[in-house]
């Protein structure tokens, strides 16, 4: 196969990157723009200009776009077809303190980084020669610019393409998937319009070695989920002189995440491979200002990570950690009372708060059972108003004020309470097990892929099961059962207000994804690289690979 790949590749990288466009700031729609007008010089596109488009995103407070392109094969006439996809925008770029006007310029930011005091590993990899730094050449402006080298490939090699590629660079990855959202229309049209058989989804985001000292590069059959199971601990407020009087929900909370946060009972294994436990992103009580009474509510919410489990599966476990959490908490306090007493002479009875553990969905049931219309009229105006007055809040926020708007005006105040829901939008796990002809071709051609892969590089490919971080693949696949994405549904307060995750498209489009993504060293760092030679020659290489071995 042909090494002119690797200048390509590396001049549309570096043009990529010096366009600045860090999420949320306005100018993603500028690389899109690049990008839509590299497609627009082919004489593919001059010629099918229907067949690429340069797409506002939907429902979205900032305008910004996507540049989405789709070309037909002459080899055989087939409807399959594969879908390419990677995100243009960035994080941003503050941890390059003062040096920061560089981090867009890797030629001038790679003279600047050799003043700075760099760790070893680093240093040596700056003296090599071997990569380029900057803000987005890891994650994932490379990985883009491969795929564009693909397609202008295949646009002047019709005759070698049996089937069709579409090809998607997205925006706003790194915040809300606006842009991966949007694009659903257009493969949802197209298919219809096309007649398209969508086989597979090839995201090419960052990889990177997995301990210290691995020399491997990996390719993904498929990702990992990701969902924000979240508590609101409802207390009993007491002044302090009678501290025993009340129910502290920061004991409570405090207790959920002895038993949660880096919890490995709550690891989630999948065809041998093991996610990171949960980890606790926020804790706090909701007292507004100082005074010597308790808290009324505390709230918590933890990142759990899934290779195989449900939104329905997880739900239930924290469930069960809730109740285990309470029970903990009462003995503790009745043993400490019981001592108090003991040592003032007092008479002691067993204090026993009637503390409910629910889900959302169980707790909302309970409040319509006993309120009926007037809690519905109530709370759907509350989300409204809270919607249009802030506009800007955050999701988990506004999840947050839609449970204690609920418990502060339906329920008693001597009437404590856990309830569990979900925080975040939901990102689908993606797992390919060969369960049907269309996995096992896609585990047999990567295999294959990766096996030719010696012919042309000494590096070591080795395939995993679950991309380890968080994508806008999770966009492109829902499995057949859905009882897991209707608990999740049922248990997220902000579903429909501020939030509906896009199942019915997702649905009509759905495919397994794999990664075969750029390598590299510290996305998000001021120290983000990625390796010249793998990403700019091999890696596309392995992609055409595995669609000739596929197609």
């Amino acid at each position: 196969m042909d090494n002119h790949f690797y200048d390509e590749v590396e001049k549309i990288t570096k043009d990529l990157v010096s366009i600045e466009s860090i999420v949320k700031n306005g100018s993603e729609s500028d690389v899109a723009r690049y990008i839509y007008d590299y497609y627009q010089e082919l004489d593919y596109f001059r010629e099918n200009p229907e067949l690429l488009i340069f797409q506002k995103t939907k429902d979205d407070q900032i305008e910004r776009h996507n540049t989405i392109c789709l070309l037909k094969g002459e080899k055989e006439n087939t409807k399959e077809t594969i879908v390419l996809m990677g995100h243009i925008d960035t994080v941003g770029v503050e941890d390059y303190s003062y040096i920061k006007e560089y981090a867009f310029t890797p030629d001038e930011l790679l003279e600047k980084l050799k003043l700075e005091d760099l760790d070893a590993e680093t240093y040596k990899d700056l003296q090599s020669g071997d990569y380029m730094f900057g803000r987005g050449v890891l994650d994932m402006k490379s990985g883009v610019a491969v795929q564009m080298a693909i397609i202008k490939y295949f646009s002047e090699n019709l005759d070698k393409l049996n089937g069709n590629i579409i090809a998607i660079a997205e925006c706003d990855e790194e915040d809300s998937s606006h842009g991966i959202i949007s694009a659903l229309d257009i493969l949802n049209s197209w298919k219809i319009e096309y007649e398209l058989n969508y086989l597979v989804a090839i995201n090419s985001d960052f990889t990177t070695p997995m301990y210290e000292g691995d020399e491997n590069r990996y390719v993904y059959l498929g990702t990992v989920g990701k969902l924000l199971p979240s508590f609101y601990i409802a207390g009993v407020e007491t002044h302090v002189g009678k501290a025993f009087s009340g129910l502290d929900p920061n004991m409570i909370a405090s207790e959920i995440n002895k038993k949660l946060n880096l919890n490995t009972k709550y690891c989630d294994i999948g065809q041998g491979e093991t996610t990171l436990p949960p980890v606790c992103l926020q804790l706090r009580d909701l007292k507004p200002e100082y005074d010597v009474q308790t808290p009324m509510a505390a709230n918590s919410y933890y990142n759990y990570s899934t290779h195989s489990a449900t939104p329905l599966d997880v739900i239930e476990k924290m469930r069960d950690l809730a109740r285990d959490s309470a029970d903990s908490v009462l003995e503790y306090i009745n043993e400490e009372y019981k001592k108090w007493c003991q040592m003032t002479n007092s008479k002691y009875s067993k204090i026993d708060w009637n503390l409910g553990v629910y889900t959302w969905n169980e707790y909302e049931e309970k409040l319509i059972d006993d309120y009926g219309e007037r809690y519905i009229n109530h709370m759907e105006e509350f989300k409204k108003k809270l919607d249009l007055e802030y506009p800007d809040m955050s999701i988990t926020e506004f999840s947050l004020k839609i449970i204690h708007e609920a418990y502060s005006e339906f329920s008693k105040g001597d009437d404590p309470a856990i309830i569990i829901y979900y925080g975040s939008p939901y990102y689908q796990n993606v797992e390919i097990l060969g369960q049907d002809e269309r996995e096992i071709r896609i585990i047999k051609s990567i295999k294959n892929a990766i096996s030719l892969a010696s012919d042309y590089t000494d590096d070591k490919i080795q395939l995993r099961y679950f991309y380890p971080y968080i994508s806008d693949s999770s966009f492109m696949f829902l499995p057949r059962e859905d009882s897991g994405i209707k608990s999740f549904e049922e248990n997220f307060p902000a579903w429909g207000i501020k939030y509906k995750h896009p199942v019915e498209k997702i649905k009509k489009i759905s495919m397994p994804v794999i990664n075969i993504g750029t390598f590299g060293n510290d996305g998000h760092k001021f120290t983000e690289r990625v390796h010249k030679t793998y990403t700019f020659e091999i890696l596309p290489k392995l992609i055409l690979g595995f669609l000739n071995s596929l197609l």
